[in-house]
């Protein structure tokens, strides 16, 4: 009897042994192999004509010249001169959105004194170039070095928009990074700078089929380098931007040697940030909290809850049903640009809501503003370039693969303090596992490089310093 229990016991020991290493083993190899991935599947697309699909792609990049006719221009002074005005609600400012009194200056500006034809000039100063990738037309700017010195080779940037802006939003900061020599800058760090337009914005075509989403946006960028000749190349976004170059690092580390954000907001934080949260503010130290980061997130539900719901309407709008506010915006001039400089007035800084005017030229010219609206007027892409919220917010996006994936080339995050959210670096490393800088700019808001080009390049600049010395 006893021989059989030590027999019994032996051999529950030996199954149970045999089950917990096999255990083991497969959590081990699932730890090594497969739980850390470290890029996302590149794919593939075709967003054209179907009936093209089957056909070999012309990979000819064309010289572009921006045009419009006499006809649209008439037409949209037509348009103009038929507004039908809504009276603001006294004493509102800008708190129920775009105050239809300075609506009204602005228009009288846009139709009297708005010089069109001047603002061409200036758009078409810089090359622009368009070149078939996946079936549709991808419009960029590509700015070289007027003076290079011999023997020194070019850093390849590509700076990236976001919405409702534009490639003209780096319009000033480009002569600072491809001629340095000529701002009293050193010519060490001169860059090769290419400006896309995301497709479906400005002179990009937009994608005819559904699920054209950042990730497609991103394979379609890196095609574009591709084709340019660049192996090696940084990337700089803001807004749709920053989350396009963070794909592009996940899905061809091997190829983006580093990517420079001004937004960087992560959509599958959860749990992790819930202890540094509710100690940072008495302990910031403790959770790994700077007083900056303190001053910019406290009180938290104020400023990261109450703020973003009334900053946010506009996305959920968007998220679902873009092409309902999209007719009503791509057929007014003035409902167009209300709709888009509203966000210029209080993504630049919340407290211009309670300005008459919103503080739409603190830090930008009427012009500035009103070039912008124009790109999206006279290539009528207003409502197509809405849809990137829907394609990427209405799947699951926080399960999305590229949520789940960190990124792992060189990273530089420049925080800015008027920004619609904070992020600290702590909770940033939680995504960017190879920050090499991360920069508290003394001001600024959303549109980093149309408000501040100074501010930004001087960091841009710093960071691939950084990452060329660590080379």
């Amino acid at each position: 009897m006893i021989k059989l229990l030590t027999e019994r016991l032996w051999s529950d020991s030996f199954t149970f042994l045999l089950i917990f290493t096999v255990a083991v083993g497969i959590l081990l190899y699932y730890y090594f192999f497969h739980a850390n991935p470290k890029t996302i599947p590149e794919g593939d697309g075709w967003w054209g004509d179907r009936e093209q699909q089957d056909m070999q792609e012309d990979e000819t990049v064309h010289s572009f010249t921006i045009e419009t006719s006499e006809e649209m221009i008439q037409d949209l002074h037509y348009r103009m001169d038929h507004t039908r005005f809504t009276p603001p609600l006294e004493d509102s400012r800008f708190q129920y959105g775009f105050n239809s009194s300075y609506l009204r200056k602005i228009m009288s500006y846009w139709r009297k004194d708005y010089n069109w034809k001047k603002q061409l000039e200036l758009l078409n100063q810089f090359p622009h170039f368009r070149t078939r990738i996946e079936g549709i037309d991808i419009h960029f700017v590509h700015v070289k070095p007027p003076h290079l010195p011999q023997g020194q080779t070019a850093i390849p940037l590509m700076m990236i928009h976001g919405w409702p802006g534009s490639f003209y939003e780096f319009y000033k900061i480009i002569p600072q990074l491809t001629d340095p020599v000529s701002h009293g800058l050193s010519q060490q760090e001169t860059f090769e700078v290419i400006c896309p337009s995301i497709p479906g914005y400005g002179f990009s075509e937009a994608p005819r089929k559904k699920g054209f989403n950042s990730i497609a946006a991103a394979r379609v960028f890196c095609k574009l380098m591709q084709r340019l000749g660049f192996d090696r190349f940084y990337v700089q976004g803001g807004d749709w931007g920053s989350l396009i170059a963070t794909n592009m690092a996940q899905m061809k580390p091997q190829n983006v040697k580093g990517i420079h954000l001004n937004f960087f907001p992560n959509a599958r934080m959860g749990l992790k940030i819930l202890p540094s949260l509710l100690l940072g503010q008495y302990a910031p130290s403790l959770v790994g909290f700077t007083q900056t980061d303190v001053e910019r997130m406290y009180p938290f539900v104020k400023k990261n809850v109450y703020d973003l719901l009334k900053e946010s309407g506009y996305m959920h709008i968007q998220g679902t049903k873009p092409d309902s506010p999209g007719c009503a915006l791509n057929d007014s001039p003035v409902g167009l640009a209300a709709y888009i400089l509203e966000k210029f007035s209080t993504w630049t800084n919340k407290d211009f809501r309670d300005l008459e005017d919103g503080g739409l030229t603190r830090k930008f010219s009427l012009d500035e503003l009103l070039t912008n609206v124009m790109i999206y007027w006279v290539s009528g892409s207003i409502t197509s370039s809405m849809r990137l919220y829907k394609e990427n917010l209405g799947a699951d996006f926080q399960n999305r693969v590229d949520a789940k994936v960190g990124v792992y080339v060189p990273a530089g995050m420049a925080a800015f303090p008027n920004e619609l959210m904070h992020i600290p670096l702590v909770w940033a490393r939680q995504k960017y596992k190879k920050i090499m800088t991360f920069s508290y700019m003394s001001r600024g808001g959303h549109f980093a490089a149309f408000e501040e080009p100074d501010l930004l390049a001087e960091d841009l600049r710093n960071f691939v310093q950084t990452v060329e010395k660590s080379a």
